[in-house]
């Protein structure tokens, strides 16, 4: 197939990692940064450094881009274990869908669009208060 496609598996993998790790620390920084050095040492170990630094790209897109789907569903009452399992299981599937040529690389847009369209939906954060005031 190519380059390209070897890249492009990496994007996606990084992606789901980017994903899981996220669900599992939380904190998207450091989900980042983990699946980044995750994504790269798996992109070195198979590959050279265009496929490490397309995984680095993909877990950068996918943690920073889950990270408001974790935030609300811990702020919505979700628990932190479930909330864990449910995007370590997504991300199996992404890294499984990931070996599809050009997969990976929709995957890694998927994610932040999909983030960034949750963010735009959050409600403000006193929202419920107003309904409250007496004019």
């Amino acid at each position: 197939m190519g380059d390209w496609w070897t890249v492009g598996i990496l994007v996606g993998l990084g992606a789901a990692i980017g994903l899981a790790a996220t669900g599992l620390l939380r904190r998207a920084l450091v989900a980042a940064v983990v699946a980044a050095v995750c994504a790269a040492a798996i992109g070195l170990a198979f590959g050279q450094w265009d496929e490490a630094a397309g995984g680095v790209v993909g877990a950068l897109c996918g943690a920073l881009g889950s990270a408001p789907l974790v935030a609300g569903a811990l702020r919505r009452g979700g628990t932190r274990g479930g909330t864990a399992a449910l995007l370590a299981l997504a991300a199996l599937v992404g890294a499984a869908l990931a070996f599809v040529p050009v997969v990976g690389y929709l995957e890694a847009l998927a994610v932040p669009a999909l983030g960034a369209r949750l963010r735009r939906r959050s409600p403000d954060t006193h929202a419920g208060l107003r309904s409250l005031a007496k004019d």
